[in-house]
């Protein structure tokens, strides 16, 4: 709601005050709340259980829906962008931005930093990656709005060059939005292209692993995040001699360890080899 509030002044202030800037800083935010929406839609979906159809799960959504949002902020800050500097290449004259026009994008920085102030401490007392990165969205919106403010307070002090200010911090803005939705693009991708995750989910897996005892090492471990999901196969060293029972029973502990130390891990493949001293020092 307080996001909507901020937006409804700065498209206010475009409209009465004919700033460029505040314009794009609504833009961006309007953009900001509606991939918030989706994304919630599509992390829903992405939730799902496996099903006859999806073996995997759903979480393969959650990525598709990012790639999607990071593309199309990409091509509205582009088309945007050429706008301005278009804009700014006919500025005229006698473009006259009016001098308290700043007071609108530092009242919306304000409230947007403690906003983000307010939802990191929950996130981090309720422990919410969620909440997390919704903050995250409230301190880029806070970013646009900074942006904005130096811009129009440079357009308040020299106001016969109002109007290229005001050009220039929509045009800031502008790639700022290329720029976020070129990294959540290349980010998404990565999680649908199977890029190795970070080497921190590999030692956690392995940690968990070892904890079980019996299991003296671990090899040929592989790792898929996507979305809410996580999927782990590994090979675990064991007695050469260990009974069939007994090894199966020590994968099913192997598997609860993991999922214990990741709840994102939804499944988790183990293999059993013999475990001979020396051959493991060059495992996974």
């Amino acid at each position: 709601m307080l996001r909507l509030v901020i937006i409804g002044a700065e498209l206010l202030g475009f409209v009465f005050l004919n700033s460029s800037a505040l314009l794009l800083d609504a833009i961006s935010s309007l953009m900001d709340v509606a991939s918030s929406l989706f994304l919630i839609l599509c992390i829903k979906i992405a939730d799902k259980p496996p099903d006859r159809h999806h073996p995997f799960g759903h979480g393969r959504f959650e990525p598709i829906a990012g790639l999607q949002l990071g593309i199309f902020l990409v091509v509205v800050g582009g088309g945007m962008l050429f706008q301005q500097i278009s804009a700014l290449a006919q500025e005229k004259p006698n473009h006259m931005i009016s001098p308290y026009t700043w007071l609108i994008p530092l009242g919306a920085m304000i409230l947007l930093e403690i906003s983000y102030q307010h939802l990191k401490r929950t996130a981090k007392k309720e422990n919410s990656p969620a909440l997390l990165s919704d903050a995250v969205h409230y301190r880029i919106d806070g970013i646009n709005s900074l942006f904005a403010t130096i811009a129009l307070l440079l357009a308040a002090y020299y106001p016969q060059l109002s109007g290229l200010f005001d050009h220039l911090g929509a045009i800031v803005i502008a790639v700022l939005m290329v720029g976020i939705g070129a990294f959540a693009a290349r980010n998404n991708l990565h999680q649908l292209l199977d890029r190795t995750p970070s080497e921190e989910f590999f030692k956690r897996v392995k940690a968990a692993a070892l904890k079980v005892p019996g299991v003296f090492a671990t090899e040929k471990l592989l790792i898929q995040v996507y979305g809410p999901d996580a999927h782990v196969s590994l090979d675990i060293e064991v007695e050469p001699h260990l009974r069939v029972d007994t090894a199966h029973e020590m994968t099913q502990q192997v598997r609860a360890e993991i999922q214990k130390e990741w709840p994102a891990v939804r499944d988790v493949i183990v293999h059993v080899e013999p475990y001979y001293p020396g051959d493991h020092e060059n495992s996974t």
